[in-house]
């Protein structure tokens, strides 16, 4: 008997599924649409995406039982991710901050306007004491501990206890300073004293709670490509989501973590490597078919590759043509099965009702394809 979504999404408690919303993150699709596809494709036994972005589908296999490999360029992805297919408790997040933060204060606190509105003086040496420490440190629990952080380093206050260490600001991405700050001179918002290992307690609780168990697998930080021509494993269902064309914000809207990764305290424009800031169409039509073609080659002969694509409003592409172009110049076996609308992304996943409209919604649409001719190598 095949497997259906809701077998999967029904056979874990609501308390199971909190771990995949560890972080917002602007770019993310939700967790019905590899779920969907791992109902279409109840033989599988390994699950990839080489766009992971926050590692939605990373779960979905987690819930399916299934060993996953994701593939982001994107650090804060990355780190993202890596939570979705770690195995720790509550407790032993816990401890590792109380470690660190009973250790004593590390790191230079950055200096500026932006950081004295943003976060309370005792509450940013907190915060720059674990970032110091957690760059160095590559344990499960400390990849959770880093997640968890990403997820609370910034976001609105609570009216009860405070569920995110900065002033107000939005959950998905981190506004530009000089806005930041007029927002908060303009009200009188000053921060408040937010005790992180308080907030990292709570947090992890509710996450960790009732996690279902990992069956491992691995989130490399890099170019598709490149990381997939080093891998040995082998694939039989893909569920992607690429960046859409002329996307300029992954890299800025993700700045403030960037920064707790390792990152220098200001925006980061230099959009270096990144699929989307192709110079024209057909550039970053050619980009995509370099990564079927190089997910041809570590498939499955009858692997199934699902795609949710869209466009930005000012790039006035047709989405549909430029993803299946894609497949087609790619000429790696991949036959495509599926093409249907998908819907609208929803605002909400920007959460920018915080501090203003984002933007037109995006039509977006699935396309699925499977992998006919003999296995490559």
């Amino acid at each position: 008997m095949n497997a259906t979504v809701a077998d999967y999404a029904q056979k874990w408690p609501e308390d199971a599924l909190r771990l995949n919303v560890i972080c917002p993150y602007y770019t993310m699709f939700p967790l019905d649409f590899p779920l969907s596809q791992l109902a279409a494709k109840p033989e599988a036994t390994r699950v990839l995406d080489p766009f992971c972005g926050r590692g939605t589908t990373l779960y979905a296999a987690r819930l399916a039982g299934l060993p996953s490999v994701g593939i982001d360029i994107n650090p804060v992805a990355v780190a993202i991710a890596q939570a979705k297919i770690t195995q720790v408790t509550s407790g032993a997040v816990v401890r590792l901050a109380k470690k660190i933060l009973d250790g004593g204060l590390q790191g230079e606190v950055p200096e500026g306007e932006f950081w004295q509105w943003c976060y309370e003086g005792v509450t940013l040496r907190e915060i720059v004491t674990l970032r110091t420490s957690l760059m160095t440190m590559n344990s499960p629990t400390a990849a959770m501990l880093r997640a968890v952080l990403l997820g609370i380093l910034h976001g609105p206050r609570n009216k009860g206890l405070p569920s995110y260490l900065s002033n107000q600001m939005p959950r998905t991405y981190a506004s530009k300073p000089a806005y930041a700050v007029k927002f908060w001179k303009t009200r009188a918002m000053e921060p408040v004293r937010i005790p992180a290992l308080d907030v990292i307690a709570r947090r992890a609780d509710r996450l960790l709670k009732s996690t279902p168990t990992t069956q491992g697998g691995h989130v490399y930080h890099g170019d598709s490509v490149e990381t997939l021509q080093g891998l040995r494993q082998k694939f039989d269902l893909v569920v992607t989501s690429p960046p859409y064309y002329g996307m300029r914000t992954y890299v800025p809207d993700q700045w403030l973590r960037s920064w707790f990764l390792s990152g220098l305290p200001d925006i980061p424009y230099n959009t270096t490597g990144q699929i989307a800031r192709q110079p024209n169409q057909a550039a970053f039509v050619q980009a995509l078919a370099d990564v079927w073609a190089a997910v041809a080659r570590r498939c499955h002969q009858g692997a199934r590759l699902a795609i949710r694509f869209g466009a930005i409003p000012s790039a006035r592409t047709d989405p549909e043509q430029m993803i299946i172009s894609s497949i087609l110049k790619a000429d790696a076996g991949w036959d495509v099965k599926e093409v249907h609308a998908a819907g609208i992304s929803p605002k909400r996943a920007r959460q920018a009702e915080q501090f203003g409209k984002a933007g037109t919604a995006i039509d977006e649409i699935d396309v699925v394809a499977e992998l006919a001719g003999p296995e490559r190598r």
